[in-house]
């Protein structure tokens, strides 16, 4: 089998694999990067809730 007897058919199969794959990965690299934001904001999150806890308790929420 040569080289240029590759079907059209089969090379847009290999490109639109190839496209799925680099959306997975870009998808992926979303993920981790919201991923890691929350976990860089997670003490401060935890602060803030131990503010309202706190601020609640004081108002006779709780």
């Amino acid at each position: 089998m040569n080289r240029a007897e590759i079907d059209v058919d089969d090379l847009l199969k290999v490109l639109l694999g190839l496209a799925i794959v680099w959306l997975l990965l870009e998808i992926l690299g979303t993920v981790l990067d919201l991923t890691f934001a929350l976990l860089d904001a997670l003490p401060t999150l935890i602060v803030l809730v131990i503010v309202v806890l706190i601020v609640l308790r004081l108002a006779d929420r709780i």
